[in-house]
């Protein structure tokens, strides 16, 4: 029994992604080859079934009557290939999950805890983007937001990922340089590092210090991890979320001068764009290690 000449199976993908696409240049970028390498191995399917199967015109490539008849009978083929599980890698099998997130959250509490995340659900891909709270710019194309924001304006209690005390923190070098604080009044005589997204105000009226103005010299940092950068380099005070600096304080690299600490009036939600089974997975384990850090920062206090 003679067998059939059967073309290459990457003459049928050039095929199949030409007439989807329109365009060699398209299919290339898809195939990740050449537009030219794409165009030869078309000609060679042509070649080899004696007809052409798309038309070459200035608005792109066309199916000719031949082509109509053959492509879903390719894509037929192409759907059994694909499914079969030795032809699917491991990364195919992977559910992608788009995640976007505050700078700072990301860096200090969400980055390194994620390989209790990735070890507990190996099944799922993290891609972790970051965005601009103060320009409310975020990623369009994101599953989970990790946001910064006002309750229950921007985010609903239901979302809240963490309760966060705010405490003034300062390198051990810029305290060296003034009198030692005996009470809160003295940190005025230091410089009081500023953002939009966290005011000294909650803190200066618990401690006594309502009619204090807030600070007016220096740069205006419109991000939290800018204030800590700034703090650790003994550029001045921060009014500082004890989840975000907890490492610090642990190595000693900021102290904390005074116990008084203020529940935040903004937080930290996880807003849900696209609901999937590892998302859901996701905003669990995220809610969990939230929870224990808020208990790990009660414990401090006390």
């Amino acid at each position: 029994m003679s067998r059939a000449r059967l073309p290459s199976l990457d003459a049928l993908l050039a095929f199949e992604a030409c007439a989807r696409l329109g365009s060699f240049e398209a299919a290339g970028a898809e195939l990740a080859l050449t537009a030219s390498a794409v165009a030869k191995r078309l000609a060679g399917l042509e070649d080899r079934l004696a007809q052409p199967l798309l038309t070459r015109g200035p608005r792109g490539l066309g199916l000719t009557a031949a082509g109509h008849e053959y492509l879903p009978q390719v894509r037929q083929a192409l759907a059994l290939l694909q499914a079969m599980p030795l032809h699917q890698r491991a990364s195919q099998r992977r559910e992608r999950l788009r995640i976007s997130s505050t700078p700072t959250f990301a860096r200090q509490l969400l980055v390194p805890a994620l390989p209790d995340f990735t070890a507990a659900h190996p099944e799922v891909e993290l891609e972790l983007t970051l965005s601009v709270p103060l320009l409310a710019e975020g990623d369009a194309g994101a599953d989970l937001e990790i946001r910064h924001g006002a309750v229950p304006d921007e985010i609903s209690p239901a979302q809240v990922l963490l309760r966060d005390r705010l405490t003034p923190l300062a390198a051990p070098a810029l305290l060296e340089r003034f009198p030692p604080l005996q009470q809160p009044a003295d940190l005025l005589a230091l410089p009081l590092l500023r953002t939009p997204l966290q005011p000294w105000a909650p803190w200066l009226a618990a401690a006594g210090l309502a009619d204090a103005a807030e600070p007016d010299a220096g740069p205006r940092f419109v991000d939290l991890g800018l204030t800590l950068a700034a703090a650790l380099a003994g550029q001045g005070v921060v009014l500082a979320r004890l989840s975000l600096a907890r490492h610090e304080l642990v190595e000693g690299r900021l102290l904390q001068p005074f116990a008084l600490a203020v529940q935040a009036d903004r937080h930290y939600g996880l807003v849900r764009h696209r609901p999937s089974p590892a998302a859901e997975a996701f905003a669990a384990w995220l809610h969990g290690h939230c929870r224990a850090l808020e208990a790990e920062n009660l414990s401090a206090a006390h």
